[in-house]
Formats: C-alpha cells, structure tokens, sequence
C-alpha cells in the first residue's frame, strides 16, 4: 500500500532513511554519520513529513514501512513549474517487485494533479543501472551528467540529471 507519510510515521520513516544511509552511502547527499548527529531526529522528520512544501510518500507491507520517496516543490516564483524527486528508498528485500515504480507513479501522479507542475527532476548515482532504468522505464530521460557529484571513502560517484515532462 502506498500513501502520503505524516506526523505518525516520523520514527518509521526515521529508521528507513537511517537504513538507507547506512547500506547505501554513495546513494544520498547525507551520510549515515552525519544524519545520527540530528539533536531531535523524529522532530525533524516529523517537520520534513509535514512540510508545506514536499510530500513523502511510504510504501507499507504488512503495517511495516519499507519504501519511501519524497517530492519537492519549488517556491521560487520562476521556478514553481518544477518538483524534485529525492530520497528514494525501497528496502532490499522488497525490490524487483514494482514498489520502487509505485512509489515514483504515486510522486508523479500527485505532482500532475497539483496543476502548476510541469516537470519534475532527480539525481540518480550513474553506477545504479537498475535505479536508472527504472527511471528511464518510467519516462525520465537524462539530460546530463554532473561528474564527480558525491565523494565517499575517497571515491568519487558520478549521478545522472534526469527530467521528465508531464
């Protein structure tokens, strides 16, 4: 089941993102060690749930949160036609099962019947070939490649700029 997370979910999603972090550092601007150094963790994602400006989504199995994705809005005036995807997550276990792309429909879906909405951007790690397919399969497409974009461990990860129109 997909729906919108709110107040209520702050600790589940909490432990999702920490999880993500954890065992897919190169995937996401924040590190593990750097997010558990939050003062009030479940305060801050219960203001990021509740946010004017984004939604995140959850997907549920069994009443257990295991897939996540939030939609940014922009509120720059010449800048409110665009909406960001971040922080896609879908627990390992769950993968290869559709929910990734439910999670992304149901992001897209919402940002269609918002109206003002007329594309919508992420960032994908280039070296994750099934997170960029599913990208691909859904409609975005690349339109560049920002190089060296994250550094961990001494690595550098290329990530992917892609777009797709609604």
């Amino acid at each position: 089941m997909i729906t919108i997370l709110g107040k209520q979910d702050a600790s589940a999603y909490w432990e999702l993102r920490l999880q993500a972090l954890q065992l897919h550092p190169e995937a996401f601007g924040t590190s593990y060690e750097q997010a558990i150094q939050t003062e009030n963790p479940i305060k801050q994602s219960e203001d990021r749930l509740t946010s004017d400006h984004s939604i995140t989504f959850g997907a549920f199995v069994n009443e257990k949160l295991i897939g996540i994705i939030t939609i940014l809005f922009t509120t720059a005036d010449k800048m409110k036609h665009k909406a960001e995807l971040v922080g896609m997550y879908v627990e390992k276990e769950y993968r290869h099962q559709g929910i990734g792309k439910q999670l992304i429909l149901k992001a897209i879906q919402t940002a269609r019947r918002k109206g003002s909405i007329e594309q919508i951007n992420l960032t994908v790690v280039s070296s994750n070939v099934s997170a960029v397919h599913l990208y691909k399969s859904i409609g975005f497409e690349v339109y560049g490649v920002e190089k060296s974009a994250l550094k961990f461990n001494g690595k550098y990860f290329d990530e992917d700029l892609m777009v797709i129109f609604l």
